[in-house]
């Protein structure tokens, strides 16, 4: 059995930097939803683990997606193995989530494949060990977020726009960012609703735009054309556009390169994960009624 699913970027609406705990990790609020754009993860069943990508310098054992398999494999006891491709399309560095939802479309494809009945909750659990990040992925939904992200609360209600997204040509180290001196870690907590009445900003931009110039004429061009942020600790940033043609269009002239996706409050991972069972359902029924 073989099958491929999808490990879609994310964006954060905003991100807020409230404080830094004792252990060096830092206290914030952010509001994460998806986009209908991403890596794709193939996998198929086999006696050992194995994993490539056709980024070769990312197909060692340190990647997200064999430390994921390796973790299911351990937490669930699985005698068996499976062969990881990994093809990758979201640049590395950028704030989009790119290790992270590889990580969680492992988790979910591999739970599937190896019909280990690992709940969400469970897969989680496995995914926050390998970062802060990988328990939104696992949940597919929309999410508000504290803690250092891994408190998620569900979020319905979000509009989903056409985003134009830039892609400096950098990729931004988070421990750099997250360890500037200049960081500001002082903002105030908000709620939810607050944020949807006044919105927000990325605590992390300035600090980012002073290391990396090319993320700072990125995020002044968007400007000409209204609001943009910055999404995680960059390198890429966002804009909200009136429909698709508005987003294409303006990617024509931009300063760097970049991709045009739908905003998306439930992740296309699950999405096709529900199609895969749908369709895996079908077929027994049909080979049961023979």
């Amino acid at each position: 059995m073989s099958f491929s699913l999808p490990a879609p970027a994310k964006i954060n609406l905003f991100l807020h930097i409230l404080g830094r705990r004792s252990d060096g990790y830092h206290e914030l609020q952010t509001l994460f939803q998806f986009l209908e754009y991403g890596d794709t993860l193939h996998v198929s069943l086999a006696r050992e683990i194995s994993f490539t990508c056709d980024q070769e310098a990312l197909a060692g054992p340190d990647n997200l997606v064999w430390r994921a398999a390796t973790a299911l494999r351990q937490a669930t006891g699985y005698a068996g193995g499976a062969h990881i491709t990994l093809h990758k399309t979201l640049p590395c560095g950028g704030g989009l989530g790119g290790g992270s939802s590889d990580a969680a479309t492992t988790l979910l494809a591999l739970n599937e494949l190896w019909q280990t009945g690992c709940s969400l909750s469970a897969l989680a659990t496995i995914g926050l060990s390998l970062g802060a990040d990988v328990p939104v992925f696992v949940a597919g939904q929309a999410a508000w977020a504290e803690g250092i992200g891994e408190r998620l609360t569900p979020v319905a209600d979000l509009t989903e726009p056409w985003m134009l997204v830039l892609t400096p040509p950098t990729s931004v180290a988070t421990a750099l960012i997250f360890n500037d001196p200049a960081l500001t870690r002082d903002t105030p907590a908000i709620t939810l609703s607050a944020f949807l009445a006044q919105g927000g900003r990325n605590d992390c931009e300035d600090t980012v735009c002073r290391h990396f110039p090319a993320v700072r004429s990125a995020l002044s061009w968007l400007r000409r054309f209204g609001s943009a942020a910055m999404t995680g600790t960059g390198a890429c940033v966002f804009q909200a556009c009136a429909d698709e043609a508005t987003a294409r269009h303006r990617l024509q002239t931009a300063p760097c390169a970049g991709f045009v996706a739908k905003a998306r409050t439930r992740s296309p991972l699950h999405e096709a994960l529900e199609r895969l069972q749908s369709d895996r359902q079908v077929k027994f029924r049909g080979v049961a009624k023979r």
